[in-house]
């Protein structure tokens, strides 16, 4: 991948990775099962610690 694909990559990644955050705390308001947005969360840092180490070994 080109390390422009890889910052668009990374650019939707962490989008994603707030919109979730935002709908786990609404779900945290009104005592909604958040489980299944923790591992939503886990598995996108995840990927954007991989995209990022990708991006450094570009540099």
């Amino acid at each position: 991948m080109s390390k422009q694909a890889l910052q668009a990559k990374l650019d939707e990644l962490k989008s994603d990775y707030v919109r979730i955050q935002s709908d786990m705390d609404k779900l945290e308001y009104v005592r909604g099962r958040v489980s299944s947005a923790e591992g939503q969360l886990i598995r996108l840092e995840k990927e954007i610690a991989e995209v990022n180490q990708k991006l450094d070994e570009l540099d």
